[in-house]
Order: C-alpha cells, then sequence, then structure tokens
C-alpha cells in the first residue's frame, strides 16, 4: 500500500485571528495592488468631468474666498495682527481637506466594495490604506497652491511672514491626520456593515466637526468669547481639546507664525497619543468585522 504524500499549501487563507494585526508583510506582498487603488483613486476620480484635477485647486481657493467674505469682512473675525485672512483660512482649509477626505473616503469601506471583497482575497486593510496614500497626493497639490500664496504675500504685498523652526515637525502632523482618519474611518465603516444610517450622517457630522475645529477662526476668539461669558466653557472645552484643533493651530503657528496660531508641546503629544488609540481600536473593530460582514452587509 502506497503511502499518502501529504501536499503542502503555499498559502493558507484565513480570517485574523488577533484584533489587533498590521500584517505589514503581507501588505508589502501586495504593494502593486495598493499601487493600483491609488491610482484607481487619482484619475477616476474627476474622469469625464471638464476641469478634470483643476478641481485640486479650485475647491480650497473657493472655500477661503467664501471663508474670507463671510466670517473675516462680514462676521469682523479678527485672523491676528499682520496676518492675511484668505491665507489664514486657506491654512486651515488645507489641512483640514486631508482629514476629512480620509475620514469620508474610509468611512465606507465594506459598503462600497462588498461585491469586491465577497469574490477575491487581498489584505482588507489595503483599501482605506489606498484612501490615505492617494488623498495624500492631493495634500500635496493643495500645500502647493498655500505656498504660491505664500510666497504671494510675501515678496510681492510685502508681508513680514516668518516660519518658524518648528516647521521641521509638519510631516508629523500629516502622520497624525492621516492615523485619526483612518482609525475613525475604519470604525465607522464596520459600523455602517449593521447600521446602515450612518452613511448618512458622516458627511453632516463632517461639517458640524470642521465648525468645532478652528478652520475658519483661531483659538484665541473662542477663549476670548469665554472670558467674557458669551460661550459656555464646556464648547470652549471641547473646541480646545479637538484633535483637528490643535492640528490646525500648529501648523498656523509653524507657517504664519505665533500671531495666526498656537504651539503647547503638551497638545501636540495628547493629539499623537490620541491617534494613535484611536487607530488602534479602529484596526481591532476593522479587523473582526471583516471575518463576517459578507453576512451582514
Amino acid at each position: 500500500m502506497s503511502d499518502i504524500v501529504e501536499d503542502k499549501w503555499l498559502y493558507t487563507i484565513s480570517p485574523k485571528r488577533k484584533l489587533i494585526d498590521f500584517n505589514f508583510k503581507e501588505i508589502w506582498r501586495y504593494r502593486d495592488l495598493l499601487l493600483l487603488f491609488v491610482k484607481r483613486d487619482v484619475v477616476t476620480l474627476y474622469k469625464q468631468t471638464i476641469l478634470g484635477p483643476l478641481w485640486y485647486f479650485i475647491q480650497p481657493l473657493f472655500t477661503s474666498l467664501i471663508f474670507t467674505v463671510i466670517f473675516n469682512n462680514v462676521a469682523n473675525i479678527d485672523t491676528g495682527d499682520g496676518i492675511p485672512s484668505f491665507l489664514f483660512n486657506l491654512a486651515g482649509i488645507t489641512c483640514w481637506n486631508y482629514f476629512k477626505e480620509c475620514l469620508v473616503g474610509t468611512s465606507d469601506t465594506f459598503t462600497k466594495n462588498q461585491g469586491l471583497f465577497g469574490k477575491v482575497y487581498f489584505p482588507r486593510v489595503i483599501m482605506p490604506l489606498s484612501t490615505i496614500v492617494s488623498n495624500l497626493l492631493k495634500f500635496g497639490i493643495q500645500l502647493l497652491v498655500l505656498v504660491g500664496f505664500y510666497l504671494f504675500y510675501v515678496f510681492v504685498q510685502d508681508v513680514p511672514l516668518v516660519p518658524q523652526k518648528t516647521l521641521f515637525l509638519f510631516p508629523v502632523l500629516v502622520i497624525v491626520m492621516g492615523f485619526l482618519g483612518l482609525g475613525l474611518g475604519m470604525i465607522i465603516s464596520s459600523m455602517t456593515t449593521k447600521y446602515r444610517d450612518l452613511s448618512f450622517l458622516v458627511q453632516f457630522g463632517v461639517q458640524l466637526l470642521m465648525y468645532g475645529s478652528a478652520v475658519m477662526y483661531p483659538l484665541s476668539l473662542i477663549l476670548k468669547k469665554v472670558e467674557q461669558g458669551e460661550i459656555p466653557k464646556i464648547a470652549a472645552y471641547l473646541v480646545q481639546w479637538n484633535p483637528m484643533t490643535i492640528i490646525i493651530e500648529t501648523f498656523r503657528y509653524m507657517v504664519l507664525g505665533e500671531n495666526a496660531g498656537t504651539f503647547d508641546v503638551n497638545k501636540v503629544v495628547y493629539t499623537i497619543v490620541l491617534s494613535i488609540v484611536v487607530f488602534l481600536i479602529g484596526l481591532a473593530i476593522f479587523n473582526k468585522t471583516e471575518k463576517s460582514f459578507i453576512d451582514t452587509v
């Protein structure tokens, strides 16, 4: 009787057993797929549109212009001594857009890709990762717009703007925004497999969050309103410790100077720790959901 020879499989496909499992080796093996999804997100977003990639430039410029007219010229919100209102708003919107696109883009990962997930195996986390990377390219384009207007105000308008030495920490802020948006997006995406109503609340919630993130006003204005008794302390507390408020205020400080923002090491460390915690929680929920989401989505 001949011996039975057991075949050794090259790969074993099974659900992740660990809640917090970010398999870098497997993701690296599927790096070509990641780049393919990134290319798809960038190329197809404005496909068959008249202006195409110009929307990357138009959106932050028009938003900054509207904010300048409404909040600075009509509502008389002061953006700091010697700080151009348009540049102040453009800096805040540039940061906010990256976080918003990361959050919104990853918040429907399961529902948007249920057909693909049900047919082909690949590390599911590649899909939200591709959103983060593709939005990073858009963020880079909008940063160039900010740099262009910055140079215009400095060399043409003779506005005395001096970047701070802490500007070298800017990549840290970008990574923190990516982790925060990815973590929150994975949490929402996992919850929408059972509660579809969340998908309708995301856009509305993001708009509300923008008003609580000091995008179109300085944090000092909120603190001043509290001292004058015009707004409750709890509202100022929520705005002050909002991680996106800290990121935007820090970025404005780095680029436009101390009159435009604030830099607090303790708050920056708090934001970094919070973003890592949110990312780990989101990853744990995402890994747990991907094992059985196809039965509930």
